[in-house]
């Protein structure tokens, strides 16, 4: 039996997962970080405390009914594969990641929050075949709005950015109407259900690009300008979701036709959204993850850790 822990703590969720290569499955526990009301977010001080308060829990409804004979540990250490990039909230993984090693005697690996995302929608679109060739994926979350182009090499994939938004993530941008219209933090998925029951009329969305980058902040002025004109709820809130999904087309366009046809992968919590992953799925041949595997979780570190250790191919 091999069994491979995975550690992500982001700047939205605590998450612990354990990859069993046995059976191919992955056990997954998470906790979104608490947010006051009115509030969008946290600062990383607060993050950090809130990680180290629910790690513990996470970790124990994880074992609360199942046993691990674990082989290795992975988490991630920083928002993305970059130099440079750093975040103190993944400081919390880290450390209870090296002290699990440290006890046990296990290999200890670390990867990206953004690798992590694409291992575990790769997982779960059934795609990993997908890692012996070149391939875009498509980060979409409030942290991220990013197209990356995949490559296999000897350390089993490197990411090489090439589009991105030029001020606000999408996620940012559902977050920020969503607390217009009274929507707690993090709004995406109530969000989606008052978009989906719009049957008002709405303004065709006609995002900006520069290049193959994008911009959202636009888009929270009018969404902003439209409630103050009267629009429903709902319509507004359809506005900003089909704004996004515009965008992530045009992203998606942009990018095959600067860099030729490609498999493509869409992940993070945005890509989760019904109403942005039916529109882009109507035009392209993309594979998505499910709604559990595309937010912020632990099983893409899980995954990467029987892979770094060898226990798959």
């Amino acid at each position: 039996m091999a069994q491979f822990l995975g550690i992500d703590t982001s700047n939205y969720t605590t998450s612990a997962a354990v990859y069993d290569t046995e059976n191919g499955m992955v056990f997954s526990e998470k906790q979104l970080l608490p947010v006051a009301a009115q509030e969008l977010g946290l600062r990383q001080s607060d993050a950090v405390f809130a990680h180290v308060k629910q790690l513990p829990k996470v970790v124990a409804r994880l074992t609360e009914e199942r046993r691990f004979s674990l082989k290795a540990v992975c988490v991630s250490t920083r928002p993305r594969s970059q130099e440079g990039s750093y975040m103190p909230a993944f400081l919390v993984g880290k450390c209870a990641a090296e002290l699990i090693g440290h006890f046990l005697g296990i290999p200890v690996y670390s990867c990206s929050h953004q690798e992590g995302h694409i291992l575990a929608a790769l997982y779960s679109a059934q795609g990993m075949e997908l890692l012996n060739h070149e391939f875009y994926a498509f980060h979409v979350s409030g942290g991220t709005t990013e197209c990356l182009l995949v490559r296999p090499d000897e350390e089993l994939f490197s990411v090489e950015l090439i589009a991105r938004t030029l001020d606000l993530n999408a996620g940012q941008l559902i977050d920020r109407v969503g607390g217009m219209l009274g929507i707690a933090f993090p709004g995406g998925m109530e969000l989606d259900r008052l978009a989906v029951s719009c049957k008002a009329d709405f303004p065709k969305p006609q995002p900006a690009f520069r290049g193959l980058d994008c911009h959202f902040s636009g888009a929270e002025n009018q969404c902003r300008d439209l409630l103050a004109k009267g629009l429903p709820r709902e319509a507004v809130a359809r506005y900003a979701v089909e704004y996004v999904g515009a965008a992530v087309e045009g992203m998606t366009q942009r990018v095959l036709t600067a860099y030729g046809d490609k498999p493509l992968l869409y992940a993070g919590g945005v890509m989760s959204n019904s109403l942005i992953s039916k529109r882009i799925s109507e035009k392209y041949d993309g594979r998505f993850a499910e709604p559990r595997f595309s937010s912020d979780n632990a099983s893409g570190p899980a995954i990467l850790a029987a892979m770094k250790y060898g226990a798959v191919e």
